[in-house]
């Protein structure tokens, strides 16, 4: 938690600002190393949100601004920053920042605006699928394509019918039965291609032919109809599945008639589910389900829960491929606006391979900023070379021996050559595949193109976007700086328990108990022994003697006649408002009353002293002592620091910030 807020109080304290006459200027130097106005203004700005520019503020400032670059300077020097953990954290948060300014933004607006719109919308459709492996032969996949394409000349020219020839060619299993239909779906419920298509045909068309990674496609629409939302609904389940017998079934759907009946007589729905649902599931939330939209559920339930108006309305048995349903509506939450749902869309590109559609469009607009070229026939001389060793031992690069030309070029300086692409395929094992060696070349040569274009554009961010470099700098010094401050401060305070000692007892009066009382109290479950034992708890107050002692001649006397007669007895000091009873009973030394706590639990109290006021022991405030412990040792680190390190403030460039 510290180190985050360490990162996170640096990230606070770096900004942007417009551009500054003189924000070149050098402000100050740091053994040596000189900071300019430009850094310090974003600095100040950020962490300054109604930053006046005033003397007083700016003042202020630099000396935290002095203190945070002499810590980094120290880490540094002390090479914190060529620790291999030091630069796996930072590489990891590099990894995180770079990804923005790895695809095209106004292709993600795009991707987003129309997602929504289609979020809006459920379609209504069927398909016919024939299978075709991404990276299937050629002859295999035009042998898909003919097949597909015949399937859809015969339905475009009234020569066959979508459900029949679904039924009789398509190879999705679970539409095919029910001649391709699919049911009613929405954005995100489908692969990209698929969704694209069916949102892009007019009700009652047939779509063009589409490829997926599933196959060839084509998809018939039946309706468009605006999105309700998500709905939330309870159930009650009695499991009959289809495949069990007839009787079985027919048996649950008596029952759950019968507990229908109830329910419209007067039962309780929640009592009915706890009593009769199968669904040990949801039993636990009184039958509730997940909220969830159209295409989720199968379609009967999915039928009967859309069909329910008003909150508590409550459905006739309905029967699905699990058994027999009762559906309670309990409410539905409409698709609400662009802004409501802009994070929830970003999230699901994230995930989808649409998100593709930004990586490709920022490759092609670098392959024109950074002049990319190619030699496609430097390329072609793999397609005689490389064999299925590629899939088993390894491919042999001294295969490609004096192959040396360039494939491409990247900003007239990156020059990738046959060599290069030879090494790349020997470097491992390729999972086997059924496609041609034409085919593996061109898929690993634009695999390699696209890893060489966006490598070269991430060692360009920071020259490229001013901002991805002041952002970077902040988790970088703000990694040194958790670091060296975790050594030098944090844990120290927590390890050094000699340092920590030592500050507490030159420091002890800084830890003083506010004015306490000391009392015993007596608590027992029998007022038989009350006067004994008020006799006794009076001699050991009086005396100052150990409760404890006494309370165990009192015990053998007592409880040893009486086993049933328990008594515990406790010794403490209390500051005001630490105990209420004690507090109401006053501080004056003595017994004070016996309280009946509850009808079998009594509690006498003898206030032996009030203690003045007096040091705590070490470990009575050892959070609080050990919090000063480490802002003891901050002031002497940076006191160190400063004697250390050779500071230089321009005094001349700092009044002209001074607004």
């Amino acid at each position: 938690m510290r180190k985050l807020i360490t990162i996170l109080f640096v990230s606070l304290v770096f900004t942007t600002l417009s551009a500054q006459p003189d924000k070149n200027s050098v402000l100050l130097t740091i053994n040596n190393a000189p900071v300019t106005v430009d850094e310090f203004e974003r600095i100040y700005t950020k962490n300054n949100q109604d930053a006046s520019f005033d003397k007083a503020s700016l003042e202020e400032y630099m000396e935290l601004f002095v203190n945070f670059k002499l810590k980094v300077t120290e880490a540094e020097a002390r090479g914190l920053d060529t620790l291999k953990s030091f630069k796996g954290e930072l590489k990891g948060y590099r990894y995180q920042l770079e990804k923005p300014y790895l695809t095209d933004p106004n292709i993600d607006s795009v991707l987003i605006q129309e997602a929504y719109e289609r979020m809006g919308y459920m379609i209504k459709a069927s398909h016919i699928l024939i299978s075709c492996e991404k990276n299937a032969l050629p002859s295999d996949t035009l042998a898909a394509y003919k097949k597909i394409e015949d399937i859809r000349n015969q339905i475009v020219n009234k020569k066959g019918n979508f459900e029949k020839l679904a039924k009789l060619h398509s190879v999705d299993e679970y539409s095919a039965v029910k001649g391709g239909l699919l049911g009613y779906f929405s954005a995100f419920s489908m692969v990209y291609e698929f969704e694209t298509a069916a949102y892009n045909t007019e009700v009652g068309e047939v779509s063009e032919i589409i490829r997926t990674n599933f196959g060839y496609h084509i998809v018939k629409v039946h309706d468009k109809k605006i999105n309700p939302g998500q709905i939330s609904v309870a159930h009650i389940m009695r499991s009959a599945k289809r495949n069990k017998s007839q009787e079985k079934i027919k048996e649950e759907g008596v029952i759950i008639q019968q507990i229908y009946d109830s329910i419209m007589a007067g039962a309780s729905f929640e009592d009915m589910v706890k009593r009769h649902t199968d669904d040990k599931g949801s039993i636990k939330n009184n039958g509730a389900l997940k909220p969830f939209e159209y295409g989720r559920m199968v379609p009967e339930f999915e039928k009967a829960a859309f069909a329910l108006k008003n909150v508590g309305d409550i459905s006739k048995p309905v029967q699905t491929a699990f058994g027999w349903h009762i559906i309670k509506f309990l409410g539905i939450k409409e698709i609400g606006t662009l802004e409501d749902n802009r994070e929830y869309i970003k999230g699901r590109i994230s995930k989808d391979i649409r998100s593709n559609k930004g990586q490709r469009n920022l490759i092609a607009n670098l392959k024109k900023e950074y002049n990319f070229t190619e030699n496609r026939a430097a390329l072609e001389s793999f397609y005689d070379i490389l064999d299925t060793t590629l899939y088993s031992t390894g491919w042999d690069k001294e295969k490609a021996a004096g192959l040396n030309d360039v494939i491409f070029t990247i900003a007239d300086t990156i020059k990738y050559t046959q060599a290069d692409f030879a090494e790349y395929l020997s470097s491992e094992k390729r999972r086997k595949s059924n496609t041609s060696i034409r085919v593996v070349v061109d898929k690993f040569y634009d695999q390699i193109v696209d890893k060489k274009i966006f490598d070269y554009e991430k060692s360009r961010l920071e020259e490229k976007y001013p901002e991805f470099k002041h952002l970077l700098q902040e988790y970088h010094d703000g990694i040194l700086l958790f670091n060296l401050s975790d050594e030098l401060v944090w844990s120290k305070a927590i390890k050094d328990t000699v340092g920590l000692e030592t500050f507490y007892n030159n420091n002890k009066q800084n830890y003083l108990w506010a004015e306490r009382v000391e009392a015993t109290t007596y608590t027992f479950n029998k007022n038989d022994y009350l006067d004994a034992l008020t006799s006794m708890a009076i001699k050991v107050g009086k005396k100052s003697k150990d409760p404890q002692k006494a309370l165990s001649k009192f015990i053998s006397k007592y409880a040893e006649k009486d086993s049933s007669f328990t008594i515990n007895v406790s010794k403490a000091k209390f500051i005001k408002g630490a105990n209420v009873l004690i507090d109401s009973l006053g501080w004056e030394p003595g017994i004070k009353m016996v309280v009946e706590k509850t009808e079998n639990e009594f509690e006498l109290v003898y206030v032996n002293q009030k203690v003045d006021p007096e040091p705590k022991l070490l470990n009575e405030a050892r959070g609080h002592i050990t919090a000063d412990y480490q802002t003891y040792l901050e002031k002497e680190w940076v006191k160190e620091l400063h004697e250390k390190y050779a500071i230089e403030i321009n005094q001349e460039v700092f009044e002209k910030l001074i607004k």
